[in-house]
């Protein structure tokens, strides 16, 4: 009889890594600080202060694009408020993240991206992106964010 050979389970990552990049570590570390804060009750002024700190400390490149994309954003939906999501700019509409920014650096990716969350109103049949690369900033990239974001909020 010829009995099939089961797979092997696959073997542990290392001791302390939890299977998790020190960058995805990095990023639960400040969702549990954003945490924390909002059950202290920070104010709106103060999360976009945190909004803003978080842009200020991004690398050259990224930190152009998301202060772009932060102006863009308040224009187009000033009724979404500005607070960090995982360490991220985000924009949230009755506590619900709506939009976020991701720096490259974040992750160690190739560009930054900009991602809208399942409350974000972009439904478009049965198949539609939900982030978006962020190479340029043109004129033309501004005005799709732009609705993008209109879009997004309903």
């Amino acid at each position: 009889m010829n009995a099939e050979k089961t797979p092997k389970t696959p073997k542990r990552p290392a001791a302390g890594s939890a299977g998790f990049t020190e960058e995805e570590r990095a990023a639960m570390r400040e969702h549990a600080r954003e945490l924390r804060l909002a059950k202290k009750g920070g104010s709106v002024a103060d999360e976009e202060a945190d909004v803003l700190a978080k842009i200020a400390e991004m690398p050259a490149e990224d930190r152009h694009k998301a202060e772009r994309i932060h102006a863009l954003v308040k224009a187009a939906a000033p009724e979404l408020t500005a607070r960090t999501w995982y360490g991220m700019p985000a924009y949230a509409k009755d506590g619900k993240i709506i939009c976020h920014f991701q720096p490259a650096q974040k992750f160690k990716t190739r560009y930054p991206t900009l991602g809208f969350s399942d409350r974000a109103q972009l439904d478009d049949g049965n198949f539609w992106p939900v982030a978006f690369a962020v190479k340029e900033l043109t004129a033309e990239e501004e005005a799709r964010i732009t609705a993008l974001v209109k879009k997004a909020v309903g």
